[in-house]
């Protein structure tokens, strides 16, 4: 676990409001500034990711040292052509190696690596917006951070 990196985890679709973009600019800057976090861990497929990417994207016209890494749940290898295009919107990219092979679990696997490698979360979880034909990856992901005694901050 390191100190100074956080993940974020949330749901594929979210009440995007402009109150929810305000708390989690206020939120991003107050991270960096006072926490020192300088890492920003990210998944894929959730709008929430892409919010707090566009947020933090921003926050680091602010502060240049802040770094964004997606942490990818498929393509183990890629080619300099996807890597330049993920490096217009990330500073790092990498395939966690535990999770070859993981299967349909590629995405849990992936976000339990982004848990293990932050002291702090930020989630968006919301009851309402738990799939019903399936299990709901972010509750997944949540239960694993509180077991993991990460510092968890839950939006909406």
């Amino acid at each position: 676990m390191k100190t100074n990196v956080c993940c974020i985890i949330g749901h594929r679709e979210i009440n995007e409001t402009e109150e929810l973009k305000s708390k989690l600019k206020e939120t991003i800057e107050r991270l960096i500034v006072k926490e020192k976090v300088d890492t920003f861990l990210f998944g894929s497929g959730s709008r929430f990711n892409s919010l707090c990417l566009e947020l933090v994207t921003e926050a680091k016209e602010k502060y240049p040292h802040v770094k964004r890494i997606y942490v990818r749940a498929e393509f183990p290898y890629i080619d300099d052509h996807y890597t330049t295009y993920l490096l217009k919107f990330y500073d790092e990219t990498y395939y966690p190696e535990k999770i070859t092979g993981a299967g349909k679990a590629a995405y849990v696997e992936r976000n339990r690596e982004m848990i293990d490698n932050s002291y702090l979360c930020i989630v968006y979880y919301n009851e309402e917006n738990l799939p019903t034909t399936r299990k709901s990856g972010t509750k997944i992901a949540l239960d694993y951070a509180l077991k993991k005694g990460r510092r968890i901050i839950v939006f909406p």
